[in-house]
């Protein structure tokens, strides 16, 4: 594809209602990103395994030979030049969405400093928001795996160190929180040039947990609903799933263990609200019916939340 048909193809995808819903949602992701680094990981000058930890050493480095700079400033730089990595091994959509969420993280930063400095915030004899470095930590763990894991899901990132941990998730076919547990240990470890050993571990604890509470996020925003029904009338379930939910599913011919019968299966992937509006009409109308459901959390193939039976 030349240059041309990608700037087409990019123009195209700007006018579309998935690109506007998308860019409110990084933002937002970006916004509640930036605060949770500017007000719990800077006061205390705790690196944990991201972009921003590194930039803390990078920083401190720097102002020990004479040369300050913001850490905003350094985030900025350092993330241009993976962004270029990110487009050419990761596809232009990756790249534009986590283009956009990188540029807008320093000035988020700085807008945090300017409308309540974290300074305002440390009462006296504290060196950090919650006065407890643990604390902080938690506070920014919680905080950023949730806006990664919202980034993540819609094939973007927070860029820096994320960008290096959906590559490793593409080629090596990790979990996305490995991936980001594996990439932060690396970065963290850079902390022994600026902190003590003990503020090195509680970094890599935190890294850790941050891997570890993504994959959480994630399993939970992909989560779906196998479900299995077996029914006498089982053809008014087929109908409802297929003319109602819009979706597919699958019949199996088996016999009862105990009675002999034969009977028929029927077998669906659903989204959590698909599986509840199912679950309403069986009650109400199949209450004979014999059901089991369980959670997938990945799907690959054709189906697709928003593809539907009659919907292209």
């Amino acid at each position: 594809m030349d240059i041309r048909s990608k700037a087409s193809r990019i123009g195209e995808s700007l006018k579309t209602y998935k690109f506007w819903k998308e860019f409110i949602v990084i933002t937002f992701a970006m916004t509640i990103s930036a605060a949770s680094i500017y007000y719990f990981l800077l006061p205390g000058k705790i690196v944990l395994g991201s972009i921003s930890g590194l930039c803390i050493v990078i920083g401190d480095l720097l102002a020990k030979v004479g040369i300050v700079m913001k850490v905003s400033t350094i985030v900025l730089i350092i993330n241009i030049l993976l962004l270029i990595l990110a487009y050419l091994i990761l596809g232009s959509e990756f790249g534009i969405k986590t283009a956009y969420a990188s540029l807008i993280l320093g000035p988020l930063m700085n807008l945090c400093e300017i409308v309540c400095p974290y300074e305002n915030l440390i009462e006296a004899g504290n060196t950090s928001i919650m006065g407890d470095i643990w604390l902080d930590m938690l506070g920014f763990i919680l905080i950023v795996s949730i806006a990664q894991s919202i980034l993540f899901n819609i094939n973007a990132s927070t860029g820096g160190l994320d960008i290096i941990a959906k590559i490793l998730n593409k080629y090596f076919h990790t979990e996305i929180g490995a991936s980001v547990t594996v990439a932060g240990l690396i970065t963290c470890c850079t902390a022994f040039f600026i902190h003590l050993p003990r503020l090195v571990i509680i970094g890599l604890i935190g890294t850790w947990l941050n891997g570890v509470v993504i994959d959480y996020f994630m399993t939970t925003l992909t989560k779906k609903k196998r479900v299995c029904i077996i029914a006498r009338n089982y053809e008014q379930i087929r109908d409802y799933i297929i003319k109602n939910i819009k979706r597919g599913c699958s019949l199996y011919e088996l016999t009862g263990g105990y009675s002999g019968e034969k009977k028929v299966e029927i077998q669906a992937l659903l989204t959590i609200d698909e599986f509840a509006k199912l679950m309403e009409y069986v009650r109400d109308n199949h209450k004979d019916a014999f059901i089991t459901a369980g959670n997938v959390s990945e799907v690959y193939g054709i189906w697709s939340e928003k593809r539907k039976i009659g919907k292209h």
